[in-house]
């Protein structure tokens, strides 16, 4: 996936749904074999985006490690997160050590002091260190904030929560992303693995084989970016064969409404 496909409105093509990989929660680990095989398992299926924030614990640390050596193939969208100008500094400078001094998309995580760390990525943006800006929230009811930022122009990219059993975005936040063109990065494509607990049978997801979907998370992804205003879903996992599993959802055909539907139904939409 090339760098401008962060933002739709800096492509001439028409959209490609991506499978990225985000690193909450499963990262934050001692572990570096088990982080290198996890990330090396997602880029040998062909994921570009890797999501992570310092609010991860260990997360940015392990994915720049597992990157190093492959970091030209890979985009990464991390966050800035505090109150604090000094600790903002200080984030945004650990996280371009870790990333090899640059960062494709650098976002305002939960919108917290939204328009001063706007400002800074702007000219991080500038001076060439940042590629794209970004925001994100996952509350609904904090979107206004983001909307706020939204219609300021001034973002490329938004993070936001989208499943089945989450919609709150599709009222405002989608079909404001889709009129600014800017590109949406989809979190808990799985509710925060609440919808992975109880997963339909063989025989209820066979009517998606057709589309190449074989599993229930790769229909959960399918599902999120099969609305046209989605950009990239970014799961997380800490299984090497999740990971290629995910990643093969996006060589799936676009889901018709029917069968987007029979998806909301089994997740008890």
């Amino acid at each position: 996936m090339e760098t401008r496909s962060l933002s739709p409105r800096h492509a001439h093509a028409p959209k490609v749904p991506v499978i990225g990989m985000g690193t909450s929660k499963t990262l934050d680990t001692d572990d570096t074999a088990l982080a290198t095989d996890v990330i090396t398992a997602a880029l040998d299926a062909r994921t570009t985006l890797f999501d992570s924030s310092p609010m991860y614990g260990k997360a940015e640390h392990m994915l720049g490690a597992a990157l190093e050596s492959r970091r030209d193939s890979a985009l990464v969208a991390t966050k800035v997160w505090t109150d604090d100008d000094a600790v903002a500094e200080r984030q945004i400078a650990a996280s371009l050590a870790f990333y090899g001094g640059r960062i494709e998309l650098l976002q305002i995580h939960n919108m917290l002091r939204w328009p001063e760390r706007l400002h800074r990525i702007e000219e991080l943006r500038d001076a060439g260190q940042v590629g794209f800006v970004g925001a994100t929230h996952w509350r609904a009811d904090s979107f206004h904030e983001l909307e706020a930022a939204m219609a300021t122009g001034r973002l490329d990219a938004i993070q936001i929560p989208y499943n089945p059993v989450e919609r709150d975005v599709e009222k405002r936040l989608l079909p404001l992303a889709a009129d600014l063109g800017l590109g949406v990065l989809i979190m808990r494509p799985f509710a925060a693995a609440d919808l992975m607990r109880t997963p339909p049978t063989a025989a209820q997801l066979a009517p998606l084989v057709p589309f190449g979907i074989h599993t229930w998370g790769q229909a959960l992804l399918w599902w999120g970016l099969c609305h046209p205003a989605t950009t990239v879903s970014i799961p997380a996992t800490s299984k090497p064969a999740r990971a290629t599993e995910n990643a093969t959802a996006g060589d799936s055909t676009a889901l018709d409404d029917e069968h987007r539907q029979l998806i909301s139904c089994l997740a008890g939409a």
